[in-house]
């Protein structure tokens, strides 16, 4: 599993997020709302140190990571980050 970001989506959270060399960004699973595998829980994301790193990676010395305990949420998918530009917001896909 990887987790990839356009460039689009890295200038969104310099933005949105004012985020700088050396933070860190989690991607976690959260109740409320639907996914496409799991109905009831929905993708959250919030400037956090990590515990334990399930997967990471690094862009503009940021790291973007999922814990080892939200891993199930992507079910065996890699987790694609972009914006969409109609409502400046961003958007997840999972991919094979």
């Amino acid at each position: 599993m990887n987790i990839a970001l356009t460039d689009e989506a890295l200038q969104w959270f310099k933005r949105e997020m004012e985020v700088e060399s050396g933070d860190t960004i989690r991607f976690y699973a959260r109740y409320g709302g639907s996914s496409p595998f799991h109905e009831g829980f929905s993708l959250g994301m919030t400037r956090e140190e990590p515990i334990e790193i399930g997967v990471k990676t690094v862009l503009d010395d940021v790291i973007y990571y999922i814990d080892e305990k939200d891993l199930w949420f992507f079910n065996d998918h890699n987790l694609h980050v972009d914006v969409d530009a109609t409502i400046d917001e961003l958007k997840y896909e999972y991919r094979k």
